[in-house]
């Protein structure tokens, strides 16, 4: 008789579904196209400028009807609403929502000098479009008939360990991510019984091109390594596997969450 530790493994299946991935041309976005597309799931994703790069990916993973690169600006709530609007359209509906896109202003700005332009512009990209991403897509979802066993829908939110313990000199992309965590949780509660799952991942430190400028200055390096009890940054993928799961029927108990995936760091602050 096979017992369960003799298993082929546990598959987090994706098959027959269709996911909406934001910022999906490179970094954490790519990475979480790519585990969508393996796990069986048709892939919207989003793109600003890197045209080259998404049709790229989206060729790698299947193109077509199977990964859809969409160039979208999501700097206001009707980008995010005209996104959603292309994607549904490209996969005949959306069942995950990862929001992923996001901007951080590198360079140090304390909040006595900081421009109200800056500020404007990050929560615009970071929280504005998020709004509009959302609503538009619970409006899709809750607009699709619901026949019995039909699988829920799942929205994914990226924040940051920012979000929870702060930024010094980055006041506007705190803001912007602690927001994030507390829409998670209000939407939880708000839309579960429609059938819809909202989470939230919480990264660190990742090795990704909107950290490299700081990460590739030696001081400022080893102060964020410092503060990592793990002793490294993260990997896209580290951080687009837990996204995955979120979105599975392994996740089928779990909304509300803040899934912090960040070697440790949000402990060591």
């Amino acid at each position: 008789m096979q017992t369960i530790f003799e298993s082929t493994g546990v598959p987090l299946s994706l098959a027959g579904r269709t996911a909406l991935i934001t910022g999906g041309s490179r970094g954490i976005g790519a990475a979480a196209v790519r585990l969508f597309r393996q796990a069986g799931a048709r892939v919207a994703f989003s793109y600003r400028n890197a045209e080259a790069q998404a049709q790229s990916l989206a060729e790698e993973c299947g193109g077509g009807d199977q990964c859809v690169a969409l160039r979208q600006e999501l700097a206001c709530a009707e980008d995010g609403r005209l996104l959603v609007a292309a994607a549904a359209a490209a996969l005949g509906g959306i069942d995950c929502l990862v929001v992923n896109h996001g901007v951080w202003p590198p360079q140090d700005a304390s909040i006595a000098e900081m421009a109200e332009s800056q500020w404007r512009g990050t929560l615009g990209v970071n929280l504005d479009s998020v709004f509009g991403l959302v609503q538009a897509t619970v409006r899709e979802m809750k607009s699709r008939p619901k026949p019995e066993g039909r699988p829920p829908g799942h929205i994914v939110l990226v924040s940051s360990t920012a979000g929870q313990r702060g930024e010094a000199f980055h006041a506007d992309y705190a803001a912007s991510k602690g927001a994030l965590i507390s829409m998670t949780k209000g939407l939880a509660t708000e839309l579960i019984r429609d059938g819809i799952y909202v989470n939230c991942v919480a990264p660190g430190w990742v090795d990704t091109d909107m950290s490299a400028v700081a990460l590739s200055a030696p001081d400022a390096s080893n102060t964020v390594l410092s503060a990592i009890p793990l002793g490294r940054v993260g990997t896209p993928v580290e951080i687009a596997g837990p996204i995955l799961f979120l979105c599975t029927p392994w996740a089928g108990f779990i909304s509300g969450e803040i899934f912090n995936v960040n070697g440790g760091a949000v402990l060591a602050g």
